[in-house]
């Protein structure tokens, strides 16, 4: 016959049991939620909350950081806490060329703007820059799977940054997205376009993103220039990976440390 005290510690084990099959159980749903929620903020590139996804692949998942950083230490300098309530007004020349530089922690980016096409997104980019907005901002999310980007322009780093103000969207006719692949070397604009609702369109503010490998996506992004320089930088960020999927964003950031240290447009 069991006794009293024995009846009780097994009834204690069993209920430790159950306790933990269900942190089991939890921890398997978190896990999947998170991806679930990395592929949908991750790779449609909102610049705030979520939007849509093309598909449902994030990087980062169950990968350890590289042993170094492969990246310099950041220049002093703090982030721009700078807003403005409005786009800037028209000043840049649609028929001159442009041109830009992201002086990074990682090397140099150079960066060809076309005002023609996009004439909103070059004018306020160029006004960031000249602002000193982008300065000391950390690159804040890189996919490396499904897609293949490096999104940059938020000083909070969290890819919930804006500079106060929305630009409309241009260019998503342009020849060079075919198939709804956007090609190596594309720099386009990031928004949070939902995919569903048109009030959600006309969204970009200041964070952008550049392609280093050919990436399948609706073309809902504005791309405003292409890389001319630096190829081989956006290849040494990528080759350190990315984190995990953070459970509040869904933002997998590169591991290496990835700051514009400045950024320059220049007229010619």
């Amino acid at each position: 016959m069991v006794s009293k005290d024995q009846r009780r510690r097994q009834l204690a084990r069993e209920k430790l049991a159950r306790q933990q099959q269900r942190r089991s159980t939890a921890r398997r749903k978190a896990k999947h939620r998170n991806v679930v929620v990395a592929g949908a903020v991750a790779v449609a590139l909102a610049a705030g909350a979520a939007a849509y996804a093309s598909v449902g692949l994030a990087g980062g998942d169950d990968r350890a950081a590289p042993s170094t950083d492969p990246c310099g230490k950041p220049a002093q300098g703090s982030p721009s806490q700078k807003t403005w309530k409005k786009e800037p007004a028209m000043s840049i020349d649609t028929k001159a060329s442009y041109s830009a530089t992201l002086h990074t922690t990682c090397g140099t980016i150079g960066l060809k703007l076309d005002a023609a096409k996009a004439p909103h997104t070059v004018n306020s980019f160029a006004f960031l820059a000249h602002q000193g907005f982008f300065d000391h901002s950390r690159c804040h999310r890189l996919v490396d799977q499904g897609i293949y980007v490096l999104q940059c322009g938020d000083p909070t780093a969290t890819g919930n940054g804006t500079p106060g103000y929305t630009i409309p969207d241009e260019n998503l006719k342009d020849p060079r997205l075919k198939g709804g692949v956007y090609p190596a070397g594309t720099l386009a604009m990031a928004n949070t376009y939902d995919g569903r609702n048109d009030k959600t369109r006309n969204s970009g503010g200041s964070q952008f993103f550049l392609v280093y490998q050919d990436s399948k996506l609706p073309p809902n992004y504005t791309p405003f220039g292409t890389v001319t320089g630096g190829m081989d930088v956006l290849r040494k960020i990528a080759g350190a990976g990315a984190t995990a999927p953070d459970p509040q964003t869904g933002n997998t950031a590169p591991h290496a440390t990835v700051v514009i240290d400045r950024a320059t447009v220049d007229k010619s």
